[in-house]
């Protein structure tokens, strides 16, 4: 078992250029990306017009990361399995489906909370 590498301030550092790196290629390199972006842009926006509470905020924001979050395990599970099984492979169909499934239910959800949240005051 190898030895576990000791603090330092300079790893910590690299640790978030790298998670900083990998919103950039998310943001540049999937299209899907700049989609949840604007439904994001519109959200706030909205949530700003209407003077939402802190809990509407929080669950409005919760549900903005849960996509973004999901998207992200979802393109970096098509990128690996891509690498896994360059050619056409049925498990890896299922595994890439799967994690796109979970894309769109967290999707959903993000609707459903908008919804409750911004119809009342809508209309």
């Amino acid at each position: 078992m190898e030895e576990s590498k000791k603090f330092s301030i300079r790893g910590r550092m690299n640790s978030f250029k790298y998670a900083f790196s990998g919103l950039r290629l998310f943001f540049i390199t999937e299209h899907n990306a700049r989609i949840h972006i604007l439904a994001a842009v519109l959200a706030i926006g909205l949530s700003f017009y209407l003077h939402l509470s802190s809990t509407e905020w929080i669950a409005i924001l919760t549900v903005i990361a849960a996509v973004f979050v999901a998207e992200i395990i979802n393109s970096s599970i098509e990128k690996l399995a891509d690498v896994v099984s360059p050619q056409t492979h049925p498990q890896i169909k299922v595994v890439k489906d799967m994690a796109a499934a979970a894309v769109l239910i967290t999707a959903f959800l993000a609707l459903a909370v908008g919804g409750i949240v911004f119809l009342p005051k809508l209309f």
